[in-house]
């Protein structure tokens, strides 16, 4: 199967390699490591993932010194290309802070870091993340953010639900997230930023010995939609 995904590291990110190992896990090739400061994305990627972590310290706001990375030019330019782009935790907030997603990651409702296991319902089936699941199935994914208090105005929150752009909401109020949102898709349903860390729950559902299998299918999800087209 030909299928090549990228994994941007940044100063401070720390889930870079729980990335590469999941997509590799899970489609059986290597993902390609990509350094902030690189101008240019290798030829021929299927896929791009900004992991979590803590980019630059946090410092300014989360993601944003991030967001202004040689890199990210590189990678906007692909996804108006339509090239499929995940951002978790960390890179949630790049892509907020970029301009690929509306809304803000603010700090968390009760001050605290969150760091645990939550119920996620799937609000969009439609995208090539989502696509694999069902209206309102509940998955188990972990958390682990300080500030992942999602953030919109009115009227684009009445434009993201109206044009069925969540992805998924919390089970229960995990961090004082706007209407429950846990993961926001782009207007082309291409790139998808969440907050819950599905590269730690894709052991296979027949050996969920680490993490669990929930967030295995959103991988399987990418990978297949980009071999049927």
């Amino acid at each position: 199967m030909g299928f090549k995904a990228g994994v941007v590291t940044f100063p401070g990110s720390n889930c870079d390699r729980d990335m590469a190992v999941a997509i590799e896990a899970v489609s059986g090739q290597p993902a390609v490591r990509i350094w902030h400061g690189d101008a240019d994305l290798p030829e021929g990627l299927d896929f791009i993932a900004l992991p979590g972590g803590f980019s630059y310290g946090d410092y300014l706001r989360s993601g944003a010194m991030a967001a202004r990375s040689p890199v990210l030019r590189a990678v906007v330019n692909a996804a108006e290309r339509g090239v499929p782009v995940l951002g978790v935790c960390n890179g949630f907030q790049v892509l907020t802070e970029s301009g690929l997603l509306p809304g803000a990651l603010m700090r968390n409702a009760g001050q605290t870091f969150v760091c645990r296991t939550v119920d996620l319902e799937v609000a969009n089936t439609s995208s090539p993340f989502t696509r694999g699941f069902e209206q309102g199935q509940v998955l188990r994914i972990p958390v682990a953010h300080h500030d992942g208090n999602y953030f919109a105005d009115d009227a684009t929150l009445d434009t993201l639900e109206g044009e069925s752009r969540v992805a998924f909401r919390y089970g229960e109020d995990v961090n004082g997230s706007q209407r429950g949102i846990a993961g926001v898709l782009s207007a082309n349903g291409r790139v998808l930023g969440m907050m819950p860390h599905p590269e730690r729950a894709i052991e296979p559902a027949s050996h969920p010995t680490l993490g669990g299998s929930d967030g295995r299918a959103l991988f399987e999800n990418v990978i297949s939609s980009l071999v049927a087209a």
